[in-house]
């Protein structure tokens, strides 16, 4: 706009909080762009504590094209690094995505 040379790159994101859900989201998965959801953490509703994971959209080639944390708090920079990471032809071992054990900062590329 100003006649200089930049790119856009942010990663699309959108939160969200509905009762006792907190979601953020980042990243895209459209019909057709991933093969599969690797889940981290629990989906299932527990003595009535609502659910705490992390969901990431992989594609054929477990490239990380979307994340979603669900009542997770503090780890949106990790996710939306994976997800450039993902955008720029870098794959994540679903494995360890799943892996509580295994910190976020572990999976980005270094």
């Amino acid at each position: 706009m100003l006649g200089q040379d930049v790119s856009y790159e942010q990663v699309p994101y959108f939160f969200t909080d509905q009762y006792d859900l907190g979601m953020e989201y980042c990243g895209w998965a459209g019909p057709g762009d991933y093969a599969r959801v690797v889940f981290r953490g629990s989906t299932e509703i527990v003595d009535g504590k609502a659910p705490e994971f992390i969901a990431f959209w992989l594609t054929d080639d477990d490239r990380v094209v979307a994340a979603m944390n669900v009542n997770i708090w503090d780890v949106q920079d990790d996710l939306s690094a994976l997800v450039k990471a993902g955008f720029s032809g870098t794959p994540a071992d679903p494995a360890r995505l799943a892996d509580p054990s295994v910190p976020l900062s572990a999976l980005l590329p270094t």
